[in-house]
């Protein structure tokens, strides 16, 4: 029986061989990495106590480094189980998932069209890259040049150039004999409506093309030079033998790059896995022209078990980072997961290694984010809990996400992380102490006076309002009302204002529009007609705020020396807020696994005894005398029993 083309790759794909060879061995816990797929174990074909025989999970190969067996997943099952090459198949189809192949007395035939159809597509691509080099070219050679990409590079990934004709390669492959259907069925060609004469599909385009893990070219991408083309990029259709939902672009580069120890990085388009490549990050890959799918993403898995996910900064960019996540959710695994990069405003990989260097895009990409973080980010963002109702709708969304997740290592980690999560959000605000000698009426021996209601405008105002991030909104309005004023600064503050991640909708809304116009540095009119267009309702808001009002660098809209020493105070005193708050809520939940109820009781009754001691009238307010040694001995014999070790019993 013949199998199609493309069957067993695709069982290699969806099959681990660590979970094959497992069956049969234990690993060696201590040399195994499992996150790696570098796996170790005594040999299955001879008989050793230590661990040479070693699994390559990305690869997909074993070798034993005593008796030198080696082979796949098939060879692997053949030699263990005693059985053919096709009963092998069999096996681990039927683990896979995947039906066998009806017997087919053509898939000779069908074969030796793909080797026809993928030499078309090899022709296609040296006259392409002629073409690049010729006369025709010379606007895509002078792109390619603005964009960085030295001949070296374009010869590696053969770029080439298709001419604005209607019949170019189809002339050319004519006069070398190819028929013109293997044309029109390898993508290159299409028919024309009401049985006009075929047309080339790539017409003033620069040609990238597509190659499976093996290197041969099995589709076509081109970049239209026109501005005003109908789509910027074009790939080539479905055809025999390119399926754009299960390759991935320099998947076979990538592969190599992963298996050395780059990280696999997995970026939008051509230019920008060019850009990577060139730049130094060998394992980069991109979809071809779609969103990830589950095929593309198991492929990914196979190369590494932590793919990182770069993202525009922009709503479009997460938009598509939280479609992704609830495709890779029911996949994840122990060892296998995603994380997600996510660049800044409107700029993607090429873009950042172009304007901030290789070191920049490196930083970004050890900045990755655990996809749980999107998760919280896509349940939580923009929303407000402030009910018990939202607060339990917000729980019900993350449990129903979590159970899709079928590790149940993994989904009991993500349940203990979100829960986490939830806690730091919402956790209690602790009571202020009574002071010192104050009774229960409020006051020393007497009772405090009612508290007077406020005023309608101090509960309207930010601090009115209360909550941990009333300090950081008054910080963003003075710095979102001085840019505003003072548009010149807002290049020169731009890597503070990406990073400034405001608390207030209004304030994200007017922060937006400064950073989609910084370029441009309009002046006070334009950009305040641009702000209120786009946000006007959080403007008036941010305008009207008494301590806005009267900032002095707002007041004075003149004197660009002292806005920007306020911009300066204002972004390192936020900074500097948030840092305490960090620093604060880790020592909180340090704490955690140290407080019990015991202990809790145990120090309510020290500190009511110190309080019952300090009842007597001190001489001097500033000398506690006896009475500190009485708090030394308190405290020391705390310390002396272990009052925090809960007791057994």
């Amino acid at each position: 029986m013949s199998l199609p083309s493309g069957f067993l790759d695709e069982l290699r794909t969806r099959i681990s061989i660590s979970q094959v060879v497992g069956r049969k061995v234990v690993w060696d816990a201590r040399k195994s990495n499992q996150g790696k797929g570098d796996m170790w174990a005594p040999c299955p074909f001879h008989q050793e106590k230590s661990a040479s025989f070693h699994v390559d999970d990305r690869k997909g190969f074993y070798y034993c480094f005593g008796c030198h067996a080696k082979g796949d997943a098939l060879t692997f099952i053949r030699e263990t189980e005693n059985v053919g090459f096709m009963e092998a198949v069999e096996i681990l189809a039927r683990e896979a998932g995947m039906p066998m192949p009806a017997p087919d007395p053509q898939a000779r035939q069908k074969a030796d069209r793909r080797s026809q159809l993928a030499e078309v597509m090899e022709r296609a691509v040296r006259y392409y890259r002629r073409q690049l080099a010729g006369s025709a070219g010379a606007d895509a050679r002078d792109y390619l040049a603005r964009r960085g990409l030295s001949e070296a590079a374009q010869e590696r990934f053969s770029i080439g150039y298709a001419p604005m004709s209607r019949q170019s390669l189809i002339a050319h492959m004519a006069e070398a004999g190819v028929p013109g259907d293997l044309v029109i069925d390898a993508g290159l060609a299409a028919r024309g409506d009401n049985d006009d004469a075929p047309y080339d599909r790539f017409r003033g385009r620069i040609i990238f093309p597509i190659r499976d893990a093996q290197g041969a070219c099995i589709a076509l991408g081109g970049r239209a030079m026109d501005p005003n083309a109908r789509a910027k990029y074009l790939n080539s259709p479905e055809t025999e033998l390119f399926d754009k939902g299960r390759g991935l672009y320099n998947i076979g580069p990538a592969r190599v790059a992963a298996g050395k120890g780059a990280t696999l990085v997995v970026a939008e388009g051509y230019m920008d896995v060019i850009a990577l490549s060139e730049a130094g990050f060998g394992a980069a890959v991109a979809p071809l022209g779609t969103a990830i799918t589950e095929d593309q993403l198991r492929l990914m898995w196979r190369i590494a078990p932590e793919p990182v996910i770069t993202l525009d900064g922009d709503a479009a960019g997460i938009k598509a980072a939280l479609r992704l996540i609830d495709l890779a959710l029911p996949l994840l695994e122990a060892g296998k997961s995603l994380r997600f990069c996510i660049l800044p405003r409107n700029m993607d990989p090429d873009d950042v290694i172009r304007t901030q260097g290789k070191g920049a895009m490196q930083k970004l990409l050890d900045q990755a984010e655990p996809m749980v973080n999107l998760l919280w980010r896509r349940e939580t963002e923009g929303r407000v809990f402030d009910s018990p109702e939202r607060k339990a709708a917000l729980e019900r969304a993350l449990n129903a996400a979590v159970a899709r997740i079928a590790d149940p290592i993994l989904k009991k980690q993500y349940d203990q992380t979100l829960r986490d999560m939830r806690w730091q959000a919402f956790r209690p605000q602790r009571p202020a102490r009574p002071q010192r000698g104050a009774t229960k009426a409020g006051g020393f021996g007497r009772a405090a006076p009612p508290p007077l209601p406020s005023l309608p405008a101090t509960r309207a105002s930010l601090l009115g309002a209360g909550g941990d991030w009333v300090g950081d909104r008054l910080h963003e309005a003075v710095i979102l009302a001085v840019l505003i004023t003072h548009p010149a600064l807002i290049r020169e503050f731009l890597g503070s204002l990406e990073t400034l991640y405001p608390q207030d909708a209004g304030h994200r809304a007017i922060c937006d529009v400064l950073l989609a116009h910084h370029e441009a540095a309009p002046d006070r009119a334009a950009l305040t007609e641009k702000l209120r267009l786009r946000a006007g309702e959080a403007l008036e808001k941010l305008l009207a705020l008494s301590h806005v009002r009267i900032a002095p660098p707002v007041r004075n809209a003149d004197d660009l020396g002292l806005a920007r020493l306020c911009l300066a105070e204002e972004f390192a005193r936020l900074a500097a807020e948030r840092g305490v708050r960090r620093e604060v809520a880790e020592a909180e939940e340090d704490m955690q696994g140290l407080v019990d109820e015991g202990v809790t009781w145990r120090l309510s009754q020290a500190a009511e005894a110190r309080y019952k001691a300090g009842q007597a009238p001190m001489e001097d307010a500033n000398d506690l005398g006896e009475d500190r040694q009485a708090l030394s001995r308190t405290l020391q014999n705390l310390i002396d029993k272990e009052v925090w070790v809960k007791k057994k019993g």
